[in-house]
């Protein structure tokens, strides 16, 4: 197991692996699907926190996207540059639009939630939008009903992975995340709530007896009905208001 040198030491009841996060799935009811739907074919997109590069190699293959990754881990960084991406490794500076130019997208594919001030990068950002350009987002839901279940069980853990992943300092809602993004200036499109079907907690009901894909699909229809419910990430689209 790789330690991932953040600062996760007496809270996750859990190994957190610098690399744990190095798949993702393009299926159209979870986030990095939802994500894909709403990338411009073709368009210049930057991916902030890119991580091991899994998402944004579905990005590049499947959009045809021009694409640029940036990533303060250096293992993740190293992953991500293995699989052929353009990579810089650090955070997201004033200089970025300067010697990148403009991004049609830029992408914060579960970012927010590890930072102390989002609403500050969300602002530093906007030099590197093109005219017009769309900030995405995929958020964790602070709210489902598996988190909701274990606070009625007077149970707060943290874990390597998932909602309560031990490197989160932000807990979000979908009104959270309304707020911060009109904090920050921007105005929402698109809010959808990704599915979950991978989540372990799924095995100990009736769903386990439905395929991935089958299982995604009727958590989606959940999500259409109370998606703060049951949606495990919000997944947002979101421009630069117009007095902006």
């Amino acid at each position: 197991m790789v330690a991932s040198g953040e600062a996760v030491r007496g809270l996750s009841i859990e190994p957190v692996a610098a690399l744990r996060y190095d798949g993702s799935s393009a299926d159209a009811f979870e986030n990095t699907g939802l994500l894909l739907s709403m990338i411009p074919e073709g368009s210049r997109v930057l991916d902030v926190g890119c991580g091991t590069g899994a998402i944004t190699t579905l990005i590049r293959d499947l959009r045809r996207a021009d694409v640029v990754g940036i990533e303060p881990h250096p293992d993740r960084a190293r992953r991500a540059s293995e699989r052929g991406l353009n990579v810089l490794c650090g955070i997201y500076s004033d200089d970025v639009p300067k010697k990148l130019g403009t991004f049609d997208a830029i992408l914060f594919a579960d970012v927010l939630e590890h930072l102390v001030d989002p609403i500050e990068l969300l602002e530093k950002v906007k030099p590197a939008l093109s005219p017009g350009g769309i900030i995405l987002a995929s958020i964790p839901n602070v709210a489902h009903w598996s988190i909701r279940l274990r606070l009625l069980a007077g149970k707060f853990e943290y874990k390597s992975t998932g909602i309560m992943d031990a490197t989160h300092l932000r807990w979000f809602t979908r009104s959270g995340v309304e707020r911060l993004f009109d904090e920050a200036g921007y105005k929402i499109e698109a809010f959808h709530a990704a599915a979950g079907g991978w989540m372990g907690e799924y095995y100990w009901t009736p769903l386990r007896w439905l395929s991935y894909e089958k299982r995604s699909y009727v958590l989606s229809k959940l999500c259409g009905v109370a998606p703060g419910l049951f949606g495990v990430q919000h997944v947002v689209a979101a421009r630069l208001r117009a007095t902006q």
